[in-house]
């Protein structure tokens, strides 16, 4: 044995019986591919090419969920995976989700869901009000906080947030839209398991200031009105006025004679959402609409007809099929639409030029008149007229009669003195 090796065997003999410190360092490590915490119920393991511990830990149902520590090193990862899992039992026991959720990520989630509905005209129209409330409102204001540690002071401040940001102090109705959206955000992360149903989530209020009554058209000025738009609908210059002015006339008319809302229920329209409907040898026409409170028929007063006939005949794709033909084939083309097929996003601008310019387009108190005007005077002429009752009217408006009757209560025996008398 040369010198060499005598020396090398003699420190590792010295090194083996002193136990030193240098001595454990020497020896061969292995570091097992699983460690197991709490009985088993955590285990702590690294992925290959990460330096980084994994854990799962079991929940109190029995499932097992994984998540990262975070940590390169042993010790700290263990810390860490021991707390995941007490955290995580401790929110079960109180029922709560396992793992907290931000704010942000629960309103990501229900957005996701309202969407889809809007995409899949599935939803109702005011699922955008709640997109908008949830993406305008909630998520800059609540953005990194937690639902289950909410307390009616955040909600109350937040409230404030939310007036000085629209300027103005919001109507009751609008209130009706922030609650509504705020209770789909809840119940989506219920159902998704987030929080639980026990948790006393603090509700938004719901009390604002009254809306001021829409101001409607008198039977004289809808007389007016339509007399004014037979030759008017003709005098526009561009070419883009010739389709607008006669197809807003049409509109207005079938606002007038239906009481349907205008926008996503009256162009939404197809000519296959029209049919006759014959009763006691009198046909009706019968229209689809589909919005705010889901699909329902209404019937159409007779004068709708000559609407119809007049969207028919410009319509270049369709003109050369008869009418009643047009309704039996269910063409999916638009209602409202110009001679080749394309249906403008808004005719709000065109009404108000022709408000204006029938000097209509204020009431006697002032108020501006929309088109949304015309669904209100077709529900007070209805009432007036006493042409039908007010559950009859709900089923055709597509409001419950307790609305019909809080809306419309001014129409008092004052009203109809003339009826009366």
């Amino acid at each position: 044995m040369s010198h060499q090796q005598r020396t090398t065997k003699n420190t590792q003999q010295q090194v083996t019986s002193k136990k030193t410190p240098l001595a454990l360092a020497l020896l061969p490590t292995a570091n097992p591919q699983h460690i197991h915490l709490r009985d088993g119920e955590v285990v702590l393991y690294r992925r290959s090419r990460s330096l980084l511990y994994q854990c799962r830990y079991k929940l109190a149902d029995g499932t097992w969920y994984r998540q990262s520590t975070r940590k390169a090193s042993i010790e700290h990862a263990v810390a860490v995976a021991c707390d995941l899992y007490d955290e995580a039992r401790y929110r079960q026991r109180l029922g709560l989700a396992h793992q907290t959720h931000s704010f942000a990520q629960i309103a990501a989630v229900a957005l996701a869901e309202l969407r889809v509905k809007i995409d899949a005209s599935t939803g109702r129209t005011a699922y955008s009000d709640y997109v908008g409330c949830i993406e305008k409102y909630f998520l800059p204001y609540f953005k990194d906080k937690r639902l289950e540690e909410l307390t009616h002071t955040d909600i109350a401040e937040f409230e404030l947030w939310r007036d000085r940001q629209m300027r103005r102090k919001p109507k009751a109705s609008t209130l009706m839209n922030f609650a509504s959206a705020w209770n789909k955000l809840l119940s989506v992360a219920v159902s998704r398991g987030y929080i639980s149903e026990r948790v006393p989530v603090p509700k938004l209020t719901t009390r604002g200031e009254k809306g001021t009554t829409r101001p409607a058209f008198s039977e004289e000025e809808i007389a007016q009105l339509l007399a004014f738009m037979e030759t008017w609908q003709h005098e526009g210059l561009r070419a883009v006025e010739k389709e607008m002015r006669p197809l807003l006339r049409d509109y207005v008319e079938m606002l007038l004679l239906t009481g349907m809302r205008h926008g996503t229920e009256a162009m939404g329209i197809c000519w296959r959402h029209l049919e006759w409907h014959t009763d006691k040898g009198v046909k009706y026409l019968r229209i689809w609409v589909d919005g705010k409170t889901g699909g329902r028929w209404l019937i159409a007063k007779h004068r709708a007809v000559d609407v119809l006939k007049r969207l028919h005949a410009r319509q270049t794709d369709i003109a050369s099929v008869a009418l009643d033909n047009l309704f039996a084939e269910r063409v999916p083309y638009k209602l409202f639409r110009f001679a080749d097929g394309y249906q403008p996003p808004s005719l709000n601008g065109t009404f108000r030029r022709l408000m204006r310019d029938t000097g209509l387009l204020k009431n006697e108190q002032g108020q501006t008149r929309t088109l949304y005007s015309l669904r209100h005077t077709y529900a007070t002429l209805a009432m007036l007229r006493g042409e039908v009752d007010i559950h009859t009217l709900s089923k055709q408006m597509g409001n419950s009669a307790a609305m019909i009757e809080k809306h419309y209560s001014k129409l008092t025996a004052t009203m109809a003195a003339d009826r009366l008398a």
